[in-house]
């Protein structure tokens, strides 16, 4: 990445939405200008696996030498984006309430399976975050349970199946969103507790995904005093450089959570979010839903670049690092697919079931 003006390097720091279930011209060409890094899908892009699966091989032959990473959010409960025949798990609080890691593995693994069968590379779970303040209703029922110790061992749990099956886990959301009032998609949280706390509870479960070597960990979009006073930590350098790098000692993907969430477009612009974010330290932006939003931050961040206040060398990095995971995982077809929906699929969802209501 010798001209850090090009469109290719900045497009791969991106991860944007789509807004259909096919590739329509118009979104084909602003892709094939972008060139982003990864493409997270949502329930608007699915109607049948048969046409996904046709989406995933479309948006990977787009850039072969370096495809996109597919991602979607795929946690079971109420966070699903692929109606039946996908398997609906229950909710990890549910899932947390077995006690069971072996079930957790299980259901990390069949998500895998599943979701590499149609070509999806990255699931965006298993959430990390511990249940502490029962008025949370954007985690809620999403997280393992509001022991850090039980988060933190089904959690690894679960990112080890889905790695079995060849696709990435990802932790959520650092450094950590179950103490917080405010739904980050409409506003944005503040999280008043000392440090000691949030060590003690919230960076629990990080820390043993580190440990593991999750290969991606998404930021919150949530402030901490204790760490920042001002910034949120997913557009905070004390908390994605001097705490997640440094301190805990992170060297996966740093990935923000969606910049189009109230949190952050009620105090700033797309575009400035993500110059703000790259240079504070993440290494994949995610912008959900607008691709004119996503083109804007590409050129926010070009801009900044000129400017001299993104550095070439500290988006080299990032970019380096998305590279190498790719190498690892996107586009490659699992070992042993299984049908969607398979009958063992059903029945472990059925034994989550059984175990937490005994």
């Amino acid at each position: 990445m010798c001209d850090m003006d090009m469109p290719d390097a900045i497009g791969q720091l991106l991860m944007v939405g789509i807004p259909q279930p096919a590739l329509d011209s118009e979104t084909r060409e602003t892709l094939h200008d972008l060139k982003p890094g990864g493409v997270i899908l949502f329930a608007r892009n699915y109607t049948d696996p048969e046409t996904l699966q046709a989406l995933c091989a479309d948006l990977h032959g787009l850039q072969p030498d370096n495809p996109v990473c597919i991602a979607l959010d795929h946690e079971g409960g109420r966070v699903h984006r692929l109606a039946p025949p996908f398997t609906h798990f229950p909710p990890a609080l549910r899932l947390g309430e077995t006690g069971s890691s072996q079930l957790a593995y299980e259901v990390g693994h069949a998500l895998g399976h599943e979701l590499r069968s149609v070509g999806i590379d990255l699931d965006l779970a298993p959430v990390l975050d511990v249940f502490t303040n029962p008025l949370n209703t954007v985690i809620g029922d999403r997280a393992f349970g509001s022991d850090p110790q039980r988060v933190a061992r089904l959690g690894c749990a679960l990112a080890r199946g889905l790695r079995q099956a060849g696709v990435i886990p990802c932790g959520k959301h650092f450094p950590g969103h179950g103490a917080t009032l405010v739904d980050s998609h409409e506003g944005l949280p503040r999280d008043e507790r000392e440090q000691e706390s949030i060590e003690k509870v919230d960076l629990v479960p990080f820390q043993a995904a580190i440990a593991e070597q999750i290969e991606l960990i998404m930021t919150a979009h949530v402030v901490f005093p204790a760490y920042d006073p001002e910034q949120p930590a997913s557009l905070s350098s004390l908390v994605m450089h001097n705490l997640l790098r440094q301190d805990l000692g992170f060297q996966g993907l740093i990935v923000s959570d969606d910049l189009e969430m109230g949190a952050i477009i009620r105090h700033s612009s797309v575009g400035d979010a993500a110059v703000k974010a790259l240079g504070a330290g993440a290494d994949l932006v995610l912008i959900c839903h607008s691709l004119e939003r996503a083109c804007g931050a590409r050129e926010a961040c070009q801009r900044a670049l000129r400017l001299g206040t993104l550095s070439a060398s500290r988006l080299q990095e990032s970019r380096q690092r998305l590279l190498q995971l790719k190498q690892r995982f996107v586009a490659r077809s699992g070992a042993e697919i299984r049908p969607i929906g398979a009958p063992e699929h059903q029945a472990l969802a059925a034994e989550i079931l059984r175990q937490a209501n005994g």
